[in-house]
């Protein structure tokens, strides 16, 4: 008999009902005394309305990070300075600090003070390679092709990048362009880990560089001015002595949402203001007239530009307006702890209009107040200040780059045999690998 028969065959076992009728309203009179009792005893609620603010600080600024990272040194990889610097190295740290990009040189420069950074590859977690690559194409330093060898070159020159495919190598690009500055991004690092404060690029490209599941989203670089301690370039306004309802202070560049709000504008010049900035030229909107432009309204839109994201949405929280995100693909940083929901409005960009202007004065000026003192609360993630920093940019990243830990790296190119060696292709080990190391 075939074991199938065999269970086929097998008188049944007659069991008695598991469940009568008294053992079901017994159970749902012990399920209903439980709800209450926790109801009552516990001092937290099931309401779907409960603001997730001091978690971060909860989470992130009372618990010791552990991670340690490793940071390139220019004179051990060459190439690296000109990543940095351009050909020419006269590219400075200076200059590239300046502006929304200034974020590839504080991260670099705030890793290499941290307490995290180790100086040993053989106990790192992770490996940054420092690169200044938007600052010195802006001006000139190098051109779309130098880039795209320089990086290949570089990495080629990384064994530990080489051992885990880059899963543990840490790249940082801090502009709209996001990871397609290199060309071949696709083909070298699209295992690695990309710090960038842009999410989607799928308007200009096949496929966006970010990947949610590996990458990190970072803030804006706010301009230091609005973000220090102390007195900074412009201080917010009370609510009753702002002219406008809401703003946009940018250009239009041809860009859907953008040309909606600058036509808006003109029908209800009254609630929005919508200036022809001047970025350039002696006409050129100077720092703190910008900031005092932005504080004049309760609500600062943000529409979607070259890119998704905006440096306005940051701006926002620091002269004290409601950031009104006009852009439906924006990524936002520190989502796992931040619930932007509490501190910001996310309006359909498709319903640009009128409509947009009744819904924002329809909201009352306490409720304004409250949603302003909840973004007081988190604007310090906003800062790039050291991550030793019970609340900073930096100490936010570290958090989300701890997440990326791994016990074991490895790649379609590393072995490994039965005492643990590391070996390439040609059972060569990890120690005695020859540079360059070979690419996909």
């Amino acid at each position: 008999m075939s074991a199938s028969n065999k269970w086929r065959a097998m008188p049944p076992h007659n069991h008695q009902p598991l469940c009568t009728r008294t053992h079901q309203i017994g159970a749902l009179l012990l399920v209903t005394t439980t709800f209450f009792f926790t109801r009552l005893l516990s001092p937290c609620t099931l309401s779907t309305s409960v603001v997730h603010l001091s978690h971060p600080q909860l989470q992130w600024g009372q618990s010791q990070l552990s991670l340690k990272i490793y940071v390139y040194e220019p004179e051990e990889i060459n190439g690296l300075n000109n990543l940095l610097h351009g050909r020419d190295g006269k590219v400075t740290e200076e200059a590239c600090l300046k502006g929304q990009w200034g974020t590839q040189v504080k991260i670099h420069k705030f890793l290499l003070q941290s307490k995290q950074r180790t100086r040993k590859k053989e106990e790192a977690d992770l490996f940054f390679v420092p690169s200044y690559v938007k600052c010195a194409r802006m001006m000139g330093g190098l051109n779309d092709k130098e880039i795209n060898h320089t990086y290949v070159q570089v990495i080629s020159q990384m064994p530990h990048f080489r051992l885990s495919g880059g899963r543990n190598h840490i790249f940082v690009f801090p502009s709209g362009a996001g990871a397609h500055l290199f060309k071949s991004w696709a083909t070298y690092i699209n295992r690695s880990i990309i710090l960038t404060p842009e999410g989607d690029r799928t308007d200009k490209r096949d496929t966006s560089a970010f990947n949610t599941w590996k990458d990190i989203i970072i803030p804006g670089n706010v301009d230091d001015g609005m973000t220090k301690t102390g007195a900074t370039v412009v201080q917010p306004l009370p609510l009753p002595k702002r002219k406008y309802l809401a703003n946009y202070l940018g250009r239009a560049q041809g860009k859907a949402g953008r040309v909606k709000l600058i036509e808006l504008a003109k029908q209800f010049p009254e609630k929005l203001e919508c200036p022809d900035l001047k970025f350039s030229g002696p006409d050129k909107l100077a720092r703190k007239e910008y900031f005092e432009h932005l504080r004049n309204s309760k609500f600062c839109l943000a529409p979607r530009g070259e890119s998704s994201w905006t440096l306005r949405f940051y701006e926002s929280f620091f002269v004290e307006c409601v950031p009104v995100i006009l852009s439906d693909q924006t990524e936002l940083p520190f989502q796992n702890v931040i619930d932007y929901s509490q501190i910001s409005i996310k309006w359909p960009s498709s319903r640009i209009g009128p409509e947009l202007l009744q819904y924002l004065e329809s909201i009352p000026d306490e409720e304004i107040e409250r949603i302003i003192a909840r973004g007081r609360e988190v604007r310090c993630w906003w800062v790039y200040a050291s991550d030793s920093e019970p609340c900073s940019a930096m100490r936010g990243i570290m958090w989300e780059l701890q997440r990326k830990v791994r016990q074991f790296h490895h790649s379609a190119e590393t072995f490994w045999l039965h005492n643990g060696s590391i070996v390439n292709r040609n059972l060569v080990q990890f120690s005695k690998w020859e540079l360059p190391v070979p690419l996909p």
